[in-house]
């Protein structure tokens, strides 16, 4: 041997796993229309319903990359149309905290994102989970996990 690793993202074959948190009443039913339209997105994405994008508490990402995941979208009701009133503005003030954090944990923040998807919009939930495929891909696996931080 040479001493020389072959990275995972170079191999042939490796797909990034990202999941995605979407809000019952707006995202999830974007992506579940998506499907009943059959509109072709990564499967390598697994979305999580949740009542709220203001439920997914910060731990939830973190355990996230920690068990392996290469990236993570939270998704939202747009601002103002929240069915729980004021869940939204918790995400989005969270997500500029989760990026900073991440910064800080040696993970590069371009593998976190928040995005607002209603419940019509199914060709933007299409775009946006190929295009985070897309920028995950080109940044690698997530081998950053810094082993100290403590959940």
């Amino acid at each position: 041997m040479s001493g020389i690793e072959k990275s995972p993202a170079k191999e042939a074959g490796w797909e990034p796993k990202i999941l995605a948190f979407a809000c019952n009443w707006c995202s999830y039913t974007g992506a579940d229309l998506a499907g009943l339209n059959r509109m072709k997105y990564p499967e390598n994405v697994r979305v999580i319903r949740l009542p709220c994008s203001g439920r997914v508490n910060p731990q939830f990402i973190l355990r996230a990359f920690q068990k392996g995941c290469d990236g993570v979208i939270v998704c939202g009701c747009h601002p103002g149309d929240c069915h729980y009133s004021t869940g939204n503005y918790f995400t989005r003030r969270r997500f500029l905290l989760m990026k900073r954090f991440l910064e800080y944990s040696g993970i590069d923040s371009g593998r976190f994102k928040a995005r607002w998807i209603s419940a019509s919009e199914a060709a933007k939930f299409r775009d946006t989970i190929t295009g985070l495929t897309e920028d995950i891909r080109a940044l690698g696996p997530n081998d950053k996990w810094p082993g100290d931080i403590i959940i």
